[in-house]
């Protein structure tokens, strides 16, 4: 008997996520359907994360993946999924409240700094925030 393993197409979809982030805070829904020649470009870049290695996929599949998205996006069916993403990352904050929430709120809207990865075991997300002290009463 053999085993089949799927791959899950969750790190396709992070990794669509990150394109899209890193390309600009423009809002998707404001933006009319992308061209021909943007849609190549985004599967060129795909591809090339594929081939680098850096996909949380095996080649063949991260290859087959782009191409997919690429078919999908010229028949103009591509769902970014930009607002349930979006969405997702505010609810993250919903547990704080105060500075807190507030703090967090901008950390998953891009201020601070990030570092690690999802491949890593996660990202970390840290805004320092510098608040003047309290002056020392008078005598």
């Amino acid at each position: 008997m053999q085993t089949t393993i799927r791959k899950s197409s969750f790190p396709t979809r992070c990794l669509l996520a990150g394109l899209l982030l890193s390309a600009g805070s423009a809002v998707m829904a404001a933006t009319p359907s992308p061209t021909s020649t943007e849609i190549q470009a985004r599967y060129e870049r795909e591809r090339a994360v594929c081939l680098s290695g850096k996909s949380n996929q095996d080649q063949a599949t991260c290859l087959k993946e782009a191409g997919a998205a690429r078919d999908v996006a010229r028949r103009g069916l591509l769902d970014e999924g930009n607002a349930d993403y979006r969405r997702n990352q505010l609810d993250r904050c919903k547990a704080l409240s105060g500075d807190e929430a507030k703090d967090c709120r901008l950390r998953m809207k891009g201020a601070g700094s990030v570092s690690g990865s999802a491949s890593a075991g996660g990202i970390y997300r840290e805004l320092r925030t510098i608040e003047p002290a309290a002056s020392a009463p008078s005598q």
